[in-house]
């Protein structure tokens, strides 16, 4: 741990001697100053010299130290100040002699959540996902997961914003059986849309076949783009199918409904097809584990079978 917090720091010794210089000289003046201004001042029983400031005729300043208890806290700062950088990472690569790190503490802390909540989550992790979406004490915990976790991105109510899908519905880029739903929670999803404008024949093509994607969703389409997009888009049936239904096994969506990812316009369409689309949703099998992501599932399926069809 040490070793990878010096080696991901400095890309030599150099630096981590420059701060420690600096550093120790620096406490070392700011101790030499403290004493400096804890001196002068007239012996007891006298007064002090003045500085030769005169205010309201005879408030005159004089030269006296600071008072000796606040110079005190000045030292017991600087004492503390001591006491953390060998106790703490602080002087260049030297690690403490406690050893502490962030990712020490995080995991330490992850241990401890682990042992008081894993045994909450662990009760339902055998329990089928659909009788877990019925279940009104396992979906507070998942709505609290998802909170957490997913509302980043699909937003708090579920509904997703463009490029996020919209997880109150029952559009499914991969399918939205329980299982399905639990396996893009755990190992994520990669979907890319490769830049399709030169196999359609440029800005005209895509525009074409812009056209006809909205023809087949019943949007409002130029009737002549859309037959000359038909032909062209064939390169496109590959994925999407030649009906253009898509197809769940690898995420490519249905051009028929009236869902869009990233907006149904003209212009949305043909961006799309000139220059692609990535989307990824990232695994959470390791920052999460099994038995949250299964309550997790359990209610992002919920969200799209209020009435408990299945």
């Amino acid at each position: 741990m040490k070793a990878e917090w010096v080696a991901n720091t400095f890309t030599s010794s150099f630096w981590s001697w420059w701060i420690i210089f600096f550093t120790v000289a620096g406490i070392f003046f700011c101790f030499w100053l403290i004493w400096w201004t804890g001196k002068g001042g007239a012996p007891k029983g006298e007064t002090a010299e003045t500085m030769g400031h005169v205010w309201d005729e005879n408030l005159e300043e004089l030269n006296n130290p600071l008072p000796r208890w606040w110079l005190n806290m000045f030292y017991i700062t600087l004492a503390f100040g001591i006491i953390y950088l060998i106790l703490y990472p602080g002087l260049g690569s030297w690690a403490g002699v406690l050893g502490w790190t962030d990712t020490k503490q995080y995991e330490e802390e992850m241990k401890a959540a682990e042992a008081k909540y894993g045994p909450i989550f662990a009760q339902y992790a055998q329990k089928d996902l659909k009788e877990l979406a019925k279940d009104p004490e396992a979906l507070k915990i998942g709505r609290r997961l998802f909170l957490n976790y997913c509302a980043i991105c699909h937003g708090s109510d579920a509904r997703g914003a463009p490029g996020f899908p919209n997880l109150t519905d029952n559009d499914w880029l991969y399918g939205g059986k329980p299982e399905t739903i639990e396996k893009s929670i755990l190992d994520g999803r990669q979907g890319t849309m490769p830049p399709m404008g030169a196999a359609v024949g440029g800005e005209e093509g895509a525009e074409q076949v812009a056209h006809y994607v909205r023809s087949l969703s019943g949007l409002k389409h130029d009737a002549a783009k859309a037959e000359a997009g038909k032909a062209k888009f064939a390169v496109c049936a590959g994925c999407h199918g030649p009906d253009g239904k898509g197809n769940q096994t690898i995420g490519a969506p249905n051009l028929t409904d009236k869902t869009w990812l990233y907006g149904s316009s003209v212009a949305t369409i043909k961006k799309t097809i000139m220059q692609g689309r990535h989307g990824k949703m990232p695994a959470h099998r390791q920052f999460l584990g099994e038995d949250k992501v299964h309550l997790l599932a359990a209610y992002v399926y919920s969200l799209s079978h209020q009435s408990g069809a299945n």
